[in-house]
């Protein structure tokens, strides 16, 4: 049963109360301000020290005096709701870093699942439409990949002075040994300087002959450099679109980070509001008794 306090008892407790307003001179309040300091196990306990993620302790240390300073508390109970403002505090914070991970993990993974593809895979890719070539210039890598082909025939064309077998076989083995559009129109082309309707000498039939192929490479490679650009910046724009997306972790995740916070807010409010009322009544103010409610769900 709760007694019934007398009129004459609360005036007694509010001038008692007024008697311990906290340390007034100087010296007594650098003391109280040094209990900020005392009290390592907080720290300790607050403070993640991991293998792969250590917090500072000195800047949690700072972080609860600069609360000390601002709210100095009086007395056990003052002094409990102040670290527990500063420890939800940390709480806040470490839940805030943990959002900006999911952020980083949900944009960063997305882009490396779409970039780390292996050789294997493309080819398996490209071939699905018949003919690599075709599969190739569909896609970024895939161009990039033609360009590299076309200049390394071009190379052994020039080293060679003309399209050998030699060199038709190189153009098959880096694409794949199958027969594709490149490489059928290279023996075309084989085909084509073997002939000599203008009774030209052998020298000048070479010649000829290498030059038709190095103006077909050059054509093809400046087509293919053409189609890249513009298949790079349609890619940086869909890239840009799929980082901007990627930018809200994934529902589950998020809604985890937000209920932590949430707890962690309401904790927060009411520690400052019972460490408020603790503070006005120890100065002789009259405080009314809170308002709560209690919520249970239905059944």
């Amino acid at each position: 049963m709760n007694k019934t306090m007398s009129p004459e008892q609360i005036e007694a407790n509010q001038r008692n109360a007024q008697k311990s307003t906290g340390p007034s001179t100087p010296e007594g309040k650098a003391v109280s301000k040094m209990n900020a300091v005392k009290h390592g196990i907080l720290s300790s306990k607050v403070v993640v020290r991991g293998l792969r993620i250590k917090e500072s302790s000195r800047e949690f240390a700072a972080l609860r005096q600069r609360f000390w300073n601002e709210l100095s508390p009086v007395g056990p109970l003052e002094e409990m709701l102040v670290d527990e403002i500063v420890t939800t505090h940390w709480r806040l914070r470490r839940a805030l870093t943990a959002e900006s991970g999911e952020i980083a993990l949900s944009v960063d993974g997305g882009y490396w699942r779409r970039t780390d593809r292996d050789a294997l895979s493309d080819w398996v890719c490209w071939l699905s439409y018949g003919d690599a070539v075709i599969g190739m210039e569909r896609s970024l890598d895939g161009i990039r990949y033609l360009e590299y082909v076309l200049g390394e025939v071009r190379a052994a064309v020039v080293k060679a002075g003309e399209l050998n077998d030699g060199v038709l076989q190189r153009a098959l083995e880096l694409s794949g040994n199958e027969p594709n559009i490149l490489t059928k129109k290279l023996e075309k082309l084989r085909a084509l300087g073997q002939q000599n309707p203008d009774g030209l000498d052998a020298e000048a039939l070479r010649a000829k002959h290498q030059r038709l192929v190095l103006d077909y490479i050059d054509g093809e490679l400046g087509r293919l450099g053409r189609r890249r650009r513009s298949r790079e910046e349609r890619e940086q724009k869909q890239e840009e679109s799929r980082q901007a997306a990627s930018v809200l972790p994934a529902a589950e995740k998020l809604d985890k980070i937000l209920r932590y916070e949430t707890t962690l807010q309401r904790q927060l409010y009411r520690a400052m509001h019972q460490l408020e009322r603790l503070q006005r009544m120890r100065k002789g103010e009259h405080v009314p008794a809170p308002l709560t409610m209690e919520v249970s769900p239905r059944c």
